[in-house]
């Protein structure tokens, strides 16, 4: 079975005990050094991420802010392709064969690829779950029928514009889970509303049997809590890029753990776990 329904079947059925909250942490392949980017994932598994996402570097990121942007300049510049992502995926599997991995990207590199091709490596290299920011369900019939066919998960992305007809549409197609985007803008920004955006997901919630994750905007443990009384998942990205720097010096790999830490400390909170929904 897929390691994304694997791992959110089990906190599904722990119900409202502590950790039902699922961590996924972001990190752009390559950045800051693609020496580093394996370590980096096992230590963001170790300080508490359920599941990871790993960004393919793209030179024109539509949905990502200044952090991330810069991220996937810095690792564009060390040469970092399609080809070396799947290369650090195969190497993180060595020692981790059970943390789902979604990679996030666009959709230039796959069809450069073919989406055939594109899918078998994917699912080769060690992926669950495949993220594809400018590929809508209308035009992903290919792709999604592609990654289907190695078992992998298509995450599609839900926004606060998103209507309750298109939020039916895109759930059927999608698996794993869900994407909100917590906010009209892109990664980092400083416009979240979180009493909005839980009031939202938990409608989300109403039409379909797939988890619902929630991304852009959460920078700490206090918006993380406070976003974990609607949704299944906390995607945490660019708030790490940040801490990771343009070096990625010892120290700030640590601060970039010490913020998963932090989160799943206050995700795990007995008051926290308590009044959360279930899976």
């Amino acid at each position: 079975m897929n390691r994304i329904v694997t791992r959110l079947d089990a906190l599904r059925a722990a119900g409202k005990k502590a950790g039902t909250t699922a961590i996924v942490a972001y990190v752009t392949a390559g950045h800051p050094h693609p020496d580093m980017t394996v370590g980096i994932m096992h230590e963001l598994v170790a300080a508490g991420a359920d599941l990871l996402e790993l960004g393919v570097p793209f030179s024109d990121p539509m949905a990502d802010g200044p952090v991330i942007q810069r991220a996937c300049e810095t690792a564009l510049g060390h040469g970092v392709s399609s080809g070396t992502v799947f290369k650090m995926l195969r190497r993180f599997r060595e020692r981790d064969v059970t943390t789902p991995v979604i990679l996030m990207g666009y959709l230039n590199p796959i069809e450069t690829m073919g989406t055939g091709a594109f899918a078998a490596r994917a699912a080769e290299a060690g992926a669950d779950g495949v993220l594809v920011v400018d590929c809508p369900p209308e035009e992903s019939g290919e792709l999604n029928a592609a990654l289907k066919a190695k078992e992998l998960c298509q995450i599609y992305l839900l926004s606060p514009t998103t209507t309750d007809d298109r939020v039916r549409l895109i759930a059927g197609q999608g698996s794993g889970f869900l994407y909100y985007v917590a906010l009209t803008g892109v990664t980092g920004a400083d416009s979240l509303i979180p009493d909005t955006v839980v009031a939202r997901v938990q409608q989300i919630r109403g039409m379909t049997d797939l988890p619902v994750g929630v991304g852009f905007g959460i920078k700490d443990a206090e918006s993380a809590v406070v976003l974990a009384a609607g949704a299944d998942l906390i995607i945490v990205g660019s708030a790490l890029v940040a801490r990771l720097g343009e070096r990625g010096d010892p120290e700030a790999v640590k601060a970039a753990a010490a913020l998963v830490s932090e989160i799943r400390a206050g995700l795990d909170a007995p008051s926290v776990a308590g009044e959360r929904g279930v899976l």
